[in-house]
């Protein structure tokens, strides 16, 4: 029997017609579908058995993907470029297979991965251009940029971000490592880059949601008083999700892309995203 052919593919989605990347369980009210699911179908419809797919990272539900990396066999030889046709033929159209790599058996693109970025995208002031509904969030109060860029710095390194996971999601060991988190001002944008090895659960739209409450130049605004950075500082010690801010919502958020030695040329193409 021949072995499979082993693949990687960057994959790129609009998240708000889905329940996050992974594939879900049928639920009361009928399934609920996630991107997963729908890869894994258009890469069936490519071979006799079912295709199982592994993912660089989970999603939330309405979170957005340019640099998704999935990783999956299949039991004939495919030129990248032809299977990338053939798929996102089967795929719908918020679902994109961007490019194709064969890699090694032993490649999981989970498992094989140095980092995850993601990056979150704030609209500010009183008009949104219709354009980027859906795809940012539109925050009506500006921020402090000095005041965000010191909770940036004060964020990054090795800390315990218990305070930054979702309420009864949080491992016991809650320590994470935030190598680079910053942010890039492009008029009345704001763009976040944070980049990790692993993060909790909701970590980074926690995060947001605690950068804009030390940052936002309106104290009655939405979220309520601003908050002194010594406060966001307290947050690092391992205490508990109640203890901080607001969750920023999911449709500002994209995941952009993942790290791997064995794929030096993965990168998110010029042109995508904004």
């Amino acid at each position: 029997m021949m072995s499979p052919f082993k693949y990687a593919a960057q994959v790129a989605y609009m998240g708000g017609s889905y329940a996050g990347w992974q594939r879900q369980t049928p639920a009361e009210g009928g399934p609920v579908l996630g991107v997963q699911q729908v890869l894994e179908e258009a890469l069936s419809e490519l071979s006799s058995s079912s295709v199982k797919v592994t993912g660089a990272g989970r999603t939330d539900k309405g979170v957005h993907a340019l640099g998704q990396v999935a990783s999956f066999e299949l039991e004939r030889e495919w030129p990248p470029e032809r299977l990338r046709l053939a798929v996102n033929f089967y795929l719908p159209e918020d679902v994109r297979v961007v490019k194709v790599f064969p890699v090694a058996p032993d490649f999981n693109a989970r498992r094989s991965a140095l980092w995850r970025e993601y990056r979150y995208f704030i609209w500010h002031g009183w008009v949104c251009p219709p354009h980027l509904n859906g795809r940012v969030w539109w925050r009506k109060v500006d921020w402090d940029l000095d005041l965000a860029r010191s909770a940036c710095r004060l964020l990054e390194g090795e800390h315990d971000f218990r305070a930054f996971c979702r309420t009864g999601e949080c491992p016991e060991q809650s320590v994470r490592t935030l190598s680079r988190l910053r942010l890039q001002r492009w008029g009345a944008m704001s763009v976040l880059t944070v980049r990790a090895p692993s993060f909790l659960m909701n970590m980074v739209r926690i995060l947001v949601g605690n950068i804009d409450a030390v940052a936002r130049t309106r104290w009655g605004s939405p979220g309520g008083k601003r908050r002194p950075l010594s406060w966001l500082e307290k947050l690092l010690s391992g205490v508990e999700r109640s203890g901080s801010a607001m969750t920023a919502p999911a449709c500002g958020l994209w995941f952009w892309r993942a790290a791997y030695k064995e794929l030096p040329e993965m990168k998110v193409p010029l042109g995508m995203g904004f």
